[in-house]
């Protein structure tokens, strides 16, 4: 095997898996565990993977968060029910920024089944999704494009939302810890807290493994949010946490299936 077909079939295996380990590696491939090391530090060095005592995984951490092309893969049939969820709040008519995020991609996809709106965002799969869209006005937010996260971040972004309002942000986060929201990315946390400024409500949506999982960076108190949407009910402790708080979080159970 090749080294690049190596190197993408260690992708696979951690999509599936969610992490690795390096002596397994080294016997599935039938190479020598520094082959595997130097697999996983150009990887890492990629940004596609964090590696950890023993191998390596995929799984967010304090400054990691995984590359967009691997969320993308990941957890469909939560997001979709997040979707569903979220497209409720939204009405033919509004103004909708979206932020980055797979998760947010999902969601920007599906907006097309409410036009007319107009749609706001910085992710360039949502722009994708929606440039043909028949009543849709995209607007699209420039700034310095990020491949790990299949965005635009920075000074121009920010400069463009702070002239722009919307009825309802949707706002993505991979970390939620106690009552507050974090994340890896301090450009990504500008641009959220600046879709949160300029919208009239804002909407968090966080996958329930997510929870009890700090970033480096504050993104904001979960008391900012009108509204939290995640896909399964987190931890009791912090479940516990919210409910004496008085913050609500709505649960995307499955969506009933058509005859």
């Amino acid at each position: 095997m090749k080294r690049d077909e190596r190197r993408q079939a260690i992708m696979d295996i951690l999509v599936e898996d969610r992490a690795v380990d390096l002596d397994d590696l080294a016997d599935r491939f039938a190479v020598s565990k520094m082959t595997i090391h130097r697999d996983l530090d150009d990887l890492e060095q990629a940004g596609l993977l964090r590696k950890v005592r023993g191998g390596a995984t995929i799984e967010a951490g304090t400054q990691f968060e995984s590359d967009f092309r691997i969320r993308e893969l990941q957890d469909s049939s939560a997001k979709s029910r997040m979707a569903h969820v979220a497209l409720d709040l939204v009405e033919p008519g509004m103004s909708v920024m979206v932020n980055d995020g797979s998760m947010a991609s999902l969601l920007g996809a599906r907006l097309a089944d409410k036009a007319p709106l107009t749609v706001i965002t910085n992710n360039a799969a949502v722009l994708d999704h929606l440039k043909d869209v028949p009543r849709v006005t995209l607007i699209a937010l420039g700034g310095a494009y990020s491949a790990k996260f299949n965005g635009y971040f920075g000074l121009v972004t920010e400069y463009a939302l702070a002239r722009l309002r919307a009825d309802i942000a949707f706002i993505s986060t991979p970390a939620l810890a106690g009552l507050q929201a974090f994340h890896m990315d301090e450009p990504v946390v500008r641009a959220k807290r600046a879709m949160m400024a300029g919208a009239e409500r804002s909407v968090l949506l966080v996958n329930h493994q997510r929870f009890g999982r700090p970033a480096l960076h504050l993104l904001a108190d979960l008391s900012e949010f009108d509204a939290i949407i995640t896909d399964a009910p987190p931890a009791p402790e912090d479940r516990a946490a919210l409910d004496r708080a008085g913050i609500a979080l709505t649960i995307a159970s499955a969506q009933p299936t058509e005859d």
